[in-house]
């Protein structure tokens, strides 16, 4: 409820009829404030009259007046500015730190909005405000994507952040593991993230040029090259051989156990496998490739930069385990698109904003809107409600909407959820 009252006093969509707190003195919101994501009042920068004398300051909203003292704001001075404590239930009066009073305003939800909050609430409709979709003006719909977009660019970048600040500063390091990650493609995402950190990059650059000692850095961290058993071929016995020559040489840690990964539900060719010898063959040829994709234009560029191939045993291979049909196993022009997607385009956003330099952010966007959207359960379900899906800045902006808002049925910070609420016939 208190987040329903929150809604109310920040849209201003109050009762019809006079306000008045609960001594009698009659209120006039001029201006509801600014909803403040930290610590403190729930708004701040409030202006209202109370008996026709102006104030402004801050306002606390909760449930019930006694949560005021339950929290503690009683004796916490960041709330000896608040003007005004909106509560749905005055069950005592408040004071601030000296004892001061607080006018109180009971503010009742209108029952149309509780009743369309509660439909949000409960439907299992994806998405829950559907009905209204197609009939939103096209600018509402292009400005909340636009502000999604960039609520997505800053959750990735603060990850790409967090990850710089574990590898002491490395950019290239941090690439390398997004990177990486991504070749996950979600349902082994995790385990290469896992992997890449296990990962001696500086040992590994030392052998950069022969692609036989990538993979078996590559293989060999990953745990695929630990088992013993009869009827392995030649390739497999010298990786493994090789492996175990530049762990001792380079004293590298435990590698990871093959059960980490993932293969039920996954095509052939995208087996850790294969995406690992992928990426070998990227690392063996691919030297300076943070800077390089940092300096790329267009969305052509990067194809061709971050093409793969496989080195020739993986093109009659899918595991160790048996012999396969030749077959070329590059990266699909749709996967390669997705590394574009979540690896370079947040990577020179990030680095943007790290150096200051705004047009490595334009650039981000560019060729967000280059690309095509992707093709997911999420974006079809948006398009099957009405919002047209043109390029991957949609795309993404629609990812962003439905994990940080609809999964979280937090449709009261949500555009769509507003006019919901408003304007639903």
């Amino acid at each position: 409820m208190e987040k329903l009252l929150h809604y109310v006093w920040g849209h201003k969509l109050f009762p019809l009829g006079e306000l008045r707190t609960t001594d009698g003195q009659r209120v006039e919101v001029i201006d509801p404030g600014l909803p403040n994501p930290h610590a403190g009042p729930d708004f701040t920068a409030t202006k209202l009259k109370l008996n026709g004398v102006l104030w402004a300051g801050n306002i606390e909203i909760h449930d019930r007046a006694s949560d005021w003292m339950k929290h503690g704001h009683d004796r916490d001075a960041a709330y000896n500015n608040v003007v005004l404590h909106v509560v749905g239930e005055a069950d005592c009066t408040v004071t601030r730190q000296d004892g001061e009073k607080i006018p109180q305003l009971v503010m009742a939800v209108p029952e149309e909005v509780t009743r369309r909050y509660e439909e949000l609430r409960q439907t299992d409709v994806r998405p829950r405000c559907y009905t209204i979709l197609s009939d939103l003006p096209k600018l509402t719909v292009h400005s909340w994507l636009s502000a999604l977009q960039v609520e997505r660019f800053e959750r990735k970048a603060k990850d790409i952040g967090s990850r710089l600040d574990q590898c002491g500063g490395h950019w290239e390091d941090v690439f390398f593991i997004t990177l990486a990650r991504n070749y996950g493609f979600g349902l082994n995402a995790d385990a290469f993230e896992a992997w890449a950190r296990l990962i001696p990059l500086r040992a590994v650059d030392k052998h950069r040029d022969n692609l036989f000692q990538v993979e078996a850095f590559f293989l060999g961290t990953a745990g695929f090259l630990e088992e013993e058993r009869t009827g392995q071929d030649d390739y497999y016995i010298c990786l493994r051989k090789e492996y175990r020559y530049l762990r001792q040489k380079f004293s590298l840690p435990e590698p990871m156990t093959a059960s980490r990964w993932k293969l039920l539900r996954t095509r052939p060719g995208s087996f850790p496998h294969i995406r690992l010898a992928q990426l070998a063959y990227l690392y063996h040829r691919g030297e300076g490739l943070f800077s390089k994709t940092m300096e790329t234009q267009t969305v052509d560029e990067l194809r061709k930069l971050l093409a793969t191939d496989v080195s020739a045993y993986w093109e009659e291979h899918f595991t160790f385990a048996k012999v396969s049909p030749r077959s070329k196993k590059q990266m699909s022009k749709s996967g390669l698109d997705l590394i574009i997607i979540n690896t370079v385009v947040p990577f020179l956003y990030a680095y943007g904003r790290h150096r200051g330099e705004e047009y490595l952010c334009e650039r981000a966007t560019a060729l967000l809107e280059e690309l095509p959207a992707e093709n997911n359960y999420i974006i079809r379900m948006w398009e099957g409600a009405g919002i047209a899906v043109t390029s991957a800045a949609d795309s993404q902006a629609l990812i962003q909407l439905q994990k940080e808002y609809c999964d979280r049925r937090d449709c009261l910070r949500c555009r769509f959820g507003y006019q919901y609420l408003k304007h639903r016939k």
